[in-house]
């Protein structure tokens, strides 16, 4: 994975991150631990997913669903 794919893919987690502290009211800690276990973030490790080079609100959707759900879409 070159730097630019790794630098979007940190700047969303940050994103992630805070909106999961604002949704839901949790601390960064319990926001970081479900954001980093989730399959949302497999797949936006993952470069041929293409989900780095979306914005925030999008991958959100899909994180938020999978929390909500237990299913990724």
């Amino acid at each position: 994975m070159n730097n630019d794919i790794q630098f979007q893919i940190e700047c969303l987690s940050t994103e992630l991150t805070t909106m999961l502290m604002d949704e839901y009211g949790w601390d960064m800690k319990h926001a970081l631990d479900e954001l980093y276990s989730s399959e949302t973030y497999k797949r936006l490790n993952d470069p041929e997913s293409g989900l780095y080079y979306e914005s925030a609100v999008y991958v959100f959707s899909y994180l938020k669903n999978e929390i909500e759900t237990g299913i990724v879409k």
